[in-house]
């Protein structure tokens, strides 16, 4: 399930983040354009204004300067728009002369616009700071030119941008909105976009861990005809082909293996009625000890593929009966312990005082368990020359641990161990299927079989088996 909400994250994180990055692109790109257009079509019309006002004061511009003065005061005290804009008239030193605000209209600003219009000659206009109040203006100065061609002064018109700001945030805010309103309409459509193609992928997933854990043949209702759809059938084949290729296999071993039982069991009969002679040779002797041995093996193998099979059919049966599983498992490690002698492979059980009840098992099935585990101890563990081997009881439940003294497993290897046919990269001889077959008869008991790696080397195997079921 972690990659499933894996894929909702990297949506969230690629549409969603780039929705918003475009968005607020556009909520920038919006404000700025409105911003430019409040802020030009204000100065436009404060620049008309001036322009027509500064025509209008030309007739003035032949009076007297007393004259002149006068009327500018016289204007700028009946002036309409003085709740918008505030009109100054600025002599040539800087200083205020007249102002729609009154006589007390406060310091003689010192913006460019003024400078820049007296030396210019013509309309100039300002953004930005009052630098006597801190407030944010825009303000358009036009010269005032006398009949001589001197600049006598600026006629200027100032107005706070305070109002324009607030409509500006207010579109931003506007804007803001629409993509919080874009962005949810995103989330969700895509979270049901998203839904709409986990929902089916869960149940894909699922089945595929059904599958893999060996539920060959199942199948998946296809319910979309698109690329789940074709996902769904694509794995139906898949797990078809699996089952029949499954089914093939295993009457393939059947097959072979119960062919191989007759010459196995000639060769074996064979083997032990001429080593009985006492008229071979010691080469020949030593020659049909190996035969007889090695025909053994085979016949072994040949039990543990019938067994395969039967479990791979559900034919696989179990004899119940009560059972005393101590005396089983000590009379099947001291029968083993003489044989692994031979080989200088020393086998200890490590008795101890446990009361263990009788359990209900097939304890034919269970001493075939014990002896596999024993044999894979001696093969793979054979460089530690030794293995021990334990049985006690622990609450309600009858625990087998079979310890060899050898390299181990290694740790990739540890989950993969009991799967059918798996060897690893142990190079002993055998088929892979031993431990699969073990791992089912103790399942088929209600119980566990385990290996890890033991403290200080080797490998531990622990069988636990219900005794009460």
């Amino acid at each position: 399930m972690r990659r499933v909400k894996g894929l909702r994250r990297r949506w969230l994180l690629n549409t969603v983040s780039v929705v918003c990055a475009l968005g607020i692109a556009c909520v920038l790109a919006v404000t700025a354009m409105f911003a430019a257009y409040y802020y030009s079509s204000m100065e436009s019309d404060m620049r008309y204004r001036a322009h027509t006002t500064t025509e209008f004061f030309a007739d003035y511009l032949n009076q007297s300067y007393n004259q002149y003065y006068q009327s500018c005061i016289t204007y700028a005290q009946t002036f309409e728009d003085k709740g918008k804009l505030e009109l100054q008239f600025i002599n040539a030193r800087g200083k205020i002369v007249a102002s729609s605000h009154g006589s007390w209209a406060g310091p003689s600003p010192t913006t460019s616009d003024i400078t820049e219009a007296v030396h210019s000659r013509s309309i100039r206009p300002y953004v930005g700071t009052n630098p006597a109040t801190g407030e944010r203006i825009i303000a358009v100065s036009s010269p005032m030119i006398y009949s001589n061609g001197e600049v006598i002064g600026v006629l200027r018109y100032v107005s706070s941008t305070q109002l324009m700001d607030r409509q500006i945030a207010r579109v931003a805010g506007i804007a803001l909105l629409s993509l919080a309103v874009v962005l949810l309409v995103v989330v969700y459509s895509g979270n049901y976009f998203i839904r709409s193609i986990l929902s089916p992928l869960r149940e894909i997933i699922e089945k595929a861990k059904k599958i893999t854990g060996g539920s060959y043949g199942i199948q998946l209702e296809t319910k979309y005809d698109d690329e789940v759809g074709e996902l769904a059938d694509t794995i139906n084949e898949m797990s078809m082909q699996i089952n029949q290729n499954e089914k093939m296999q295993a009457e393939f071993i059947s097959s072979l293996s119960h062919e191989l039982r007759t010459p196995l069991t000639a060769i074996t009969g064979w083997s032990e009625t001429l080593l009985s002679s006492d008229d071979l040779d010691k080469d020949t002797r030593r020659g049909m000890k190996i035969i007889h041995k090695e025909a053994g093996r085979l016949t072994d193998m040949v039990l543990s593929l019938l067994d395969f099979t039967r479990i791979q059919d559900d034919r696989m049966t179990l004899n119940m009966e009560l059972t005393d599983l101590r005396s089983e498992f000590e009379d099947t490690v001291f029968m083993y312990g003489s044989r692994l002698a031979q080989d200088g492979i020393k086998l200890e059980y490590l008795d101890n005082d446990d009361e263990i009840p009788e359990v209900s098992c097939d304890p034919k099935r269970l001493r075939q368990v014990f002896l596999n585990i024993l044999d894979n101890a001696a093969k793979h563990g054979r460089e530690g020359q030794r293995i021990d081997a334990a049985i006690s009881y622990e609450e309600t439940v009858v625990v087998v641990t079979i310890r060899d003294f050898g390299p181990g497993i290694p740790e990739d290897e540890l989950p993969l161990v009991k799967k059918k046919f798996y060897k690893g990269s142990s190079k002993a001889r055998g088929t892979g299927i031993g431990l699969s077959v073990c791992d089912e008869i103790v399942a088929m008991h209600g119980g566990t079989l385990t290996l890890e790696n033991a403290d200080g080397g080797g490998t531990l195997v622990t069988v636990r088996i219900p005794a009460t079921q």
